[in-house]
């Protein structure tokens, strides 16, 4: 193996379930005594790959190394790794160091005696009830718990009950510990302080962890290293600092963190242009290529504007403020788009201000060449997409598999569980071929007028742009001209969107 400090490896793994691939290609390396995190929404294949690890999966393709050695088909009970899930399993009818001792009671070790030929042999027996205290109290004190040892499980709190659960599984002292979603059954208050008490358990074990969530705060806390997951693919890998502020794309910009996202144009050298303002960036990209813009709400700039307005800077004004306990948090409408920004400063709703960046707080990504991205898309009550001014019909059951939508317009999970998408956020994709446009104005879903036409071999790309500034190109073997008036005609089943963020946070009772 390249990195001799690397306990396992995933190599080109694979997992369908019927024709229905959830873990797609996915290749990790993960170091002796590391935190790493699997983050990503439901549904994008972090735990199918955690248990694939851990060995209750099969990969159906493709390799999972441990110190070197294929145990893609070992069973988990010959690994040397143990599972912390959400819920805890623990047994309510023993105590607390009952509860932590069983896995030692069944476990045997090897030992050797000599036999009447005067030769080594090895067998195996029972740890002794000393060992096995030895070892309870040990894991007990890891997690401060050593003075509960004869409580009752039911008299422990959510958090008590949880470190319990890692107590029993570090007990057998594994090489690995793999966590799915631990804190999930605690409330916020907890749940903060169990992420900081997780990672100081961590340092004191020493051994590898890999955890399993869909919270950004949990993985930015906690993580040595993330993974961005999303459809059973990667999509990026990093510290959590490189992640949050070097995202390689709007996906993963979206999900971590709040973020400003925008269609761009580079009009210059070092030049971007992005809510009809141009300013200075530091990523090179060619002149008049579109690209994506993540600007972080605590990086943007606010000055109040007092007498005459300076034509040449960005304005906007404040629409709403909330206050979050360490800022304040704006929207900031700028003509038809919107910008959150953060600050410390208690400015009034209404005002009108200056905003700016800072060169190096623009992060500019390449625009997906294949697809009309719209990340500030959202659904209205009617569970129509909505992207600037345009309301087109959607399909929100692919937001869920197994879903459906009731007669009320909630969407309906395959568990029976209720979601409310009225002002849900997505991010929408649109593929060059997948609409039309046609003549005139009001013949379709939106209006726009032809900007550009650029002929690529045996077809055209055409760009149209709404009155909101929004483009959608499409590839045609027809000649259209720029300035020609046309409709925009899209078929709900042509649109992809994804939530920004976990469907949880839509659920209702």
């Amino acid at each position: 193996m390249a990195n001799k400090n690397c306990i396992i490896s995933l190599q080109g793994v694979n997992k369908t379930f019927g024709n229905n691939t959830v873990v797609d290609n996915f290749n990790l390396d993960i170091t002796k005594g590391e935190f790493v995190t699997f983050l990503g929404p439901s549904g994008c294949g972090k735990t199918t790959t955690l248990r694939m690890i851990a060995g209750f999966e099969t990969p159906t393709s493709g390799q999972i190394l441990l110190n070197g050695e294929d145990i893609t088909r070992i069973p988990p009970h010959k690994r040397p790794i143990n599972t912390v899930f959400q819920r805890y399993a623990l047994f309510p009818y023993l105590d607390v160091y009952d509860n932590v001792a069983f896995g030692l009671k069944l476990k045997k070790i090897p030992y050797e005696v000599t036999d009447k030929k005067g030769e080594k042999v090895t067998k195996m027996r029972h740890l002794t009830r000393q060992e096995i205290d030895d070892k309870v109290m040990h894991a007990l004190k890891i997690i401060d718990l050593e003075d509960l040892e004869n409580r009752d499980i039911s008299t422990l709190s959510g958090g008590q009950q949880q470190r319990v659960a890692i107590a029993r599984a570090i007990v057998n002292e594994p090489e690995i510990l793999l966590l799915d979603e631990p804190l999930g059954a605690l409330d916020l208050k907890m749940r903060k302080e169990m992420q900081l008490e997780l990672k100081e358990m961590h340092k004191k074990i020493g051994i590898t962890f890999i955890y399993v969530t869909h919270d950004q705060e949990e993985a930015l806390t906690m993580s040595d290293t993330i993974v961005v997951m999303k459809d059973g693919v990667i999509q990026q890998i990093g510290t959590p600092t490189d992640i949050y502020n070097e995202p390689v794309n709007a996906f993963v910009a979206n999900f971590i963190g709040e973020s400003n996202i925008y269609n761009a144009t580079m009009t210059g050298k070092l030049k971007v242009k992005f809510l009809n303002h141009v300013f200075d960036c530091v990523d090179d990209f060619q002149v008049n290529e579109k690209v994506e813009v993540v600007v972080r709400p605590e990086d943007v700039m606010m000055t109040v504007i007092s007498g005459e307005a300076d034509a040449n800077k960005l304005k906007g004004k404040i629409v709403t403020k909330i206050f979050k306990g360490i800022h304040y948090e704006y929207v900031i409408a700028v003509g038809k788009s919107e910008v959150i920004a953060q600050s410390t400063k208690d400015y009034p709703v209404d005002s009108l201000v200056y905003l700016d960046v800072e060169p190096e707080n623009i992060q500019i990504m390449k625009k997906d060449t294949t697809t009309n991205i719209y990340p500030e898309a959202y659904l209205d009550k009617n569970n129509k997409l909505i992207i600037s001014d345009a309301e087109f019909d959607v399909d929100v059951t692919q937001l869920l598999k197994g879903s459906h939508v009731d007669d009320q317009l909630y969407l309906i999970g395959p568990d029976g569980k209720k979601y409310d998408l009225d002002d849900a956020d997505v991010v929408a994709t649109l593929g060059f071929t997948d609409f039309e446009i046609v003549d005139g104005h009001d013949n379709g879903n939106v209006n726009g007028v032809v900007v550009d036409t650029i002929y690529i071999g045996d077809h055209y790309q055409v760009l149209v742009r709404t009155p909101e500034e929004e483009d959608f190109i499409f590839e045609t073997q027809d000649m259209w001209n720029e300035g020609d008036l046309v409709s925009i005609k899209v078929s709900p089943e042509k649109f992809v969107i994804t939530l920004k963020g976990d469907i949880s946070k839509y659920e209702v009772e």
